[in-house]
């Protein structure tokens, strides 16, 4: 645990929480009412601070517009039923964003900006963390390259932020997934376990063509066979054929390693069931459904928690799920919930006080 280091704070002069609709909350739509910064300078980090939530300035030249060195991370913290608030594993977060600066040839960031920041952000602004059923503040910490160049090169200079809101549920309603036959999302060797803003510009048309046909999301498979199912573009993915949960492995590095992914596998074994993470193709789903022991199918993130898959598409064949029927997901992710509200007691150690 690292020594927590008081960080100066700029006060917003006149909070936005009035203009929230805490009955209406969606996902995205509100932003707290401050921010936290931190610039990388010079080989060192620099000018931590916290400041009203406002526009930021730059120049046409800066780097990230040019050779998107960016990453990103997403967080919930909760409070529990006596006012206390809780952030959901920030230290595996904080591991998680560093893997991808790695990949993304851009600098560490220390343990101390990171999850303490959070936690002086999150306190100053506990105001609009939302009580309702899956609601949440969702914490976005993210990193960019500040450099002003035209040379394709690492940049030298970097800012992190974190940015926080109220948010509701991802998905309202049970998904409906289309399976992806042309594009691919990630091949091996390549930045598919990091997240980085364009791995999901490169989805983008691919979910646009499956709104087209009235899907909410696309399920990606591999790259080389187009057999292979790896995820869905907001969440991991998780099958239940026969008794058994079955999920992607993450081995070939073309899967981002969901925080929640890694909570639920240990919960589900925990709680006696048999999990598995290994290849899956989606002639294997097809015929579990057809042979009636695909029992439920669901994805799993720290926006989406798990949300129901109702009615997933490939090529011509649809096959519908009966949401009603998925009792094993349904009160994982009500343990889950329950978890994370510090309802159940925290038995894993996952949770960080604020």
């Amino acid at each position: 645990m690292v020594e927590a280091v008081q960080i100066p704070v700029e006060h917003i002069k006149e909070s936005k929480l009035p203009q929230v609709d805490f009955k209406n909350l969606g996902f995205g739509k509100y932003f707290s009412d401050h921010m936290l910064e931190a610039d990388y300078v010079n080989g060192e980090w620099t000018s931590v601070r916290i400041r009203p939530y406002q526009e930021l300035g730059f120049l046409p030249a800066l780097s990230v517009l040019h050779y998107s060195q960016t990453i990103f991370e997403g967080q919930k913290a909760h409070k529990d039923e006596n006012g206390n608030v809780h952030i959901f594993r920030p230290h595996e977060n904080w591991k998680r964003l560093n893997r991808s600066a790695e990949r993304m040839a851009m600098p560490q960031v220390p343990e101390e900006i990171f999850v303490e920041g959070m936690k002086q952000l999150i306190e100053l602004d506990k105001d609009f963390i939302p009580s309702g059923y899956d609601e949440s503040l969702y914490i976005r910490p993210f990193l960019f390259a500040t450099e002003e160049t035209l040379g394709v090169k690492a940049a030298n200079a970097y800012k992190f932020m974190i940015i926080t809101g109220p948010v509701g549920a991802y998905f309202a309603e049970p998904a409906r997934i289309y399976v992806e036959e042309k594009f691919t999302r990630a091949a091996p060797g390549g930045t598919g376990a990091v997240k980085t803003g364009g791995n999901y510009a490169a989805s983008l048309l691919s979910s646009a063509e499956a709104r087209k046909q009235g899907y909410d999301q696309v399920l990606w498979m591999d790259a080389i066979e187009h057999k292979y199912v790896q995820e869905v573009g907001a969440m991991n993915i998780f099958f239940m054929i026969g008794d058994k949960i079955i999920t992607p492995d993450l081995s070939d590095g073309t899967i981002l390693a969901g925080i929640t992914r890694m909570s639920l596998i240990e919960m589900f074994k925990d709680a006696g069931h048999k999990v598995e993470e290994r290849r899956i193709s989606i002639d294997e789903i097809i015929e579990a459904y057809k042979s009636g022991q695909l029992k439920e199918v669901f994805g799993s993130g720290t926006a989406a928690t798990i949300s129901h898959v109702k009615e997933l598409k490939y090529k011509d064949f649809v096959m519908e799920l009966d949401v009603d029927a998925m009792t094993v997901s349904s009160q994982m992710k009500k343990e889950l919930l329950d978890y994370k509200e510090n309802k159940s007691g925290d038995k894993y150690g996952w949770l960080e006080r604020v």
